[in-house]
């Protein structure tokens, strides 16, 4: 009677909230910018690490900015990212970022050396058939033949159009 009533009532409650739970936490708003932009687009969200970068990419590549903050080419780039709403936006839609203001010792994000600043496109790890190695891509580079994965900031249409194309290799390598 009442009580069986009472039970399944009660556990009705406890198997809607069970399944609400997971949904509200999917849409919380939990800040994951604890590693700060530095300049590069503070309303983006940026991975702290390298590992939470990849831990995070699903179906989006992963683009790791290799800066010094007293650089002034690094500083110039910065601010040319940052300012280019088209950057901005495809960076915040289509792209798990990570910056870096140290140098690795992970030679496969240094495949032709070690400068800055640097633009570096690795597929996320839901493309590892493609890239089994999360190695850096080399279709996808600056503009000078020495120091590969170099963008200037006079030039912020390179960027733009390396990261169209790493969106088109996502659409046609998946």
């Amino acid at each position: 009677g009442a009580r069986g009533l009472g039970v399944s009532w009660t556990l009705g409650v406890l198997l809607t909230t069970v399944r609400i739970i997971p949904t509200l936490l999917s849409k919380s708003h939990v800040p994951l910018r604890s590693a700060p932009s530095p300049g590069w687009g503070d309303e983006l969200i940026w991975a702290q690490t390298y590992e939470e970068a990849l831990y995070r990419a699903n179906t989006k590549f992963l683009m790791v900015i290799f800066h010094l903050e007293n650089c002034p080419h690094s500083s110039a780039l910065k601010k040319a990212f940052a300012e280019n709403k088209k950057i901005q936006k495809m960076a915040d839609e289509d792209f798990i970022l990570l910056n870096l203001v140290f140098e690795t010792t992970d030679k496969h994000l240094s495949p032709d050396g070690q400068y800055v600043p640097r633009i570096l496109f690795l597929a996320s790890p839901s493309l590892r058939l493609a890239d089994p190695s999360l190695t850096v891509r080399a279709d996808i580079t600056g503009r000078y033949a020495d120091r590969l994965y170099a963008y200037e900031p006079s030039d912020v249409g390179l960027p733009i159009s390396n990261m169209k194309k790493a969106k088109k290799l996502l659409k046609t390598e998946l």
